[in-house]
């Protein structure tokens, strides 16, 4: 470290760059650990991004894996005939992520809730929407329909209530060619 600081290395903005007493491991599977000296803990995360990481590819050319007599996985290097514990692909690491992959969209203020829903089916889904008769609610009311939803329009007003209904099966049966027939009012 001392070598590092007089370069002038000892601070740099990667962030991927352990706190000191860190250090980074691999169990023998290939999934990187992170073993705090200061405090004798280990981890899965990463202490500066929190993210987990495993070890990408094969070994490279002229590597294998062995493990000692105190069960420690460390490298031997044929080629220049040295063993080392570091695994020589922890520079080529991938982030994993443990959780399901999210395939999250950021929609803003002009997105319309037809793209929000694109590709997406709710055939046999049940959605209550209030306000459904004009503005957002109409929209969103609109767009589950015309994704296969079975949509109950939630409105103060049974005759807005009802044109919202017959707009909706208009734009759907135009592109869908159906005919559903006459619209039903549900009392309670």
């Amino acid at each position: 470290m001392a070598a590092l600081r007089y370069a002038g290395l000892d601070d740099t903005d990667s962030e991927d760059e352990l706190p000191p007493g860190w250090e980074q491991r691999t169990t023998k599977d290939g999934w990187v650990y992170y073993a705090n000296h200061a405090e004798e803990k280990t981890q899965w995360e990463h202490p500066k991004t929190g993210k987990r990481k495993r070890i990408a590819g094969d070994l490279p050319y002229g590597w294998e894996q062995e493990t000692d007599e105190n069960g420690q996985v460390f490298f031997v290097d044929h080629i220049n005939k040295r063993t080392t514990y570091l695994d020589p692909r922890l520079a080529f690491t991938v982030d994993d992520n443990p959780t399901k992959p999210t395939n999250r969209q950021r929609y803003d203020s002009s997105t319309t809730a037809m793209e929000i829903l694109q590709g997406r089916d709710f055939t046999g889904k049940v959605v209550v929407v209030t306000g459904a008769n004009s503005g957002v609610g109409f929209e969103t009311a609109k767009s589950f329909a015309l994704h296969g939803a079975h949509v109950i329009l939630a409105c103060r007003n049974v005759t807005r209530a009802n044109e919202a209904v017959s707009q909706i099966l208009g734009e759907w049966t135009c592109q869908h060619r159906w005919f559903w027939g006459d619209i039903k009012e549900e009392q309670n």
